[in-house]
């Protein structure tokens, strides 16, 4: 049988070492020996001996099923095989995290990650009860984090002497270090009058950088499947 859906581009070919790779723009292939962790519902294929298990218990874990995605709970991958994930053809992207890094994630963006990454539910300080949630994932450790994101992100230098405000159902995530607050960037008349739709923003301040996707998420984006 010959057809370019056989090509060397998409034909799947035994992992090379355990780990996290790319399968392509919008699949991300896990050989997993021993344990990783994943967005739950996130896995299209797998082959070997491979278990999943929802992730979390009591009261932490319900906390962390519920924000790290925002309703989008995690799942362990244990065992000995592939596994491919993606969500909703996103584009995916791959994070390698040194000693000292850390980024802050917004739950919806998470894909997988190793499980030597360390993640605990931050508190966004400054933001209230905005579009994009109060809590997001703070990821630290060494390892590898991969995200989705509709579309082609956009990374945004965040200065000292530049600060930059962003879309709170449009931001995936930012240099934890970096200091956040509200903005708001409409008058009180404009809002009598209706408003323009961007009243409040997340503001960052320091020195890093922040990711945005180049749409705003519905409802429907952000609910888990």
């Amino acid at each position: 049988m010959k057809s370019e859906l056989f090509s060397s581009d998409v034909l799947v070919r035994p992992a090379a070492a355990p780990g996290m790779a790319l399968q392509n723009a919008k699949s991300v292939r896990y050989a997993v020996d021993g344990e990783m962790l994943a967005r739950q519902g996130s896995m299209v294929a797998f082959r070997g001996d491979l278990r999943f298990e929802r992730k979390g218990q009591g009261i932490g874990g319900m906390l962390k099923r519920a924000v790290t995605g925002e309703g989008l709970p995690l799942m362990s991958v244990r065992g000995r095989g592939e596994a491919w994930f993606a969500h909703r053809a996103g584009n995916c992207f791959i994070v390698e995290f040194e000693p000292g890094d850390a980024l802050t994630v917004n739950g919806r963006n998470v894909l997988c990650f190793d499980s030597t990454l360390a993640y605990e539910i931050r508190m966004v300080k400054g933001a209230g009860m905005t579009g994009g949630g109060l809590f997001n994932s703070l990821f630290t450790g060494t390892g590898k984090l991969a995200v989705v994101c509709d579309g082609a992100p956009i990374v945004i230098p965040v200065t000292a002497a530049s600060p930059v405000y962003v879309d709170t159902d449009a931001v995936v995530g930012w240099s934890a270090q970096l200091e956040t607050g509200l903005h708001r960037s409409q008058s009180v008349g404009s809002m009598l009058r209706g408003g323009s739709g961007e009243a409040v923003q997340l503001e960052l301040r320091g020195e890093g950088f922040v990711i945005v996707r180049p749409s705003e998420v519905t409802e429907a984006a952000g609910s888990a499947t």
